[in-house]
């Protein structure tokens, strides 16, 4: 009986322990006003991680994401607007951290290239189009001696 009860415990301690390390970390930052709170998550939803690439700060459990957190949390807090937050952590990072990269010179080919494709597309797709519907069956002319032939060929079919 003893021996059972040990075993329970050491099964109940292994599952505790194992549930443990899958346990994530839960931000625990308090605002000064709920508008702060909602800004500051709207913010960290538009901010990718640099570490995790495809997700933003708010999803990304890496420790770099953590600190990103924490960083707009505190500057929502200290009264700065998002532009400039946005504009710390460009300078930081890189335009990598924005989701919707910003319209610029460097950024036109990302911005208009996809509409530039598919015009092109479509171009050659016309052009396509058109020159086989333009393109049509030379009437090819056959000679007297050929239409003696065929006409032969045809007259005995009807015999």
């Amino acid at each position: 009986m003893i021996k059972s009860i040990f075993k329970l415990m050491g099964a109940i301690l292994l599952s505790l322990t194992v549930m443990s390390v899958y346990a994530t970390p839960v931000d625990t930052y308090e605002f000064k006003s709920a508008d702060n709170q909602k800004r500051a998550l709207e913010l960290a939803h538009s901010l990718r991680c640099p570490q995790c690439q495809n997700q933003n700060l708010i999803d990304s459990n890496s420790p770099v994401a953590q600190d990103l957190r924490l960083e707009v949390y505190q500057m929502v807090d200290a009264g700065k607007g998002d532009d400039e937050v946005i504009e710390f952590m460009t300078s930081r990072y890189g335009d990598f951290v924005l989701y919707k990269p910003r319209m610029e010179a460097k950024t036109y080919v990302l911005w208009l290239g996809p509409i530039g494709l598919l015009i092109f597309g479509l171009l050659i797709g016309f052009i396509f189009v058109r020159k086989q519907r333009i393109t049509q069956v030379e009437e090819q002319e056959i000679s007297a001696e050929e239409q003696k032939e065929l006409d032969k060929l045809l007259n005995r079919d009807d015999e």
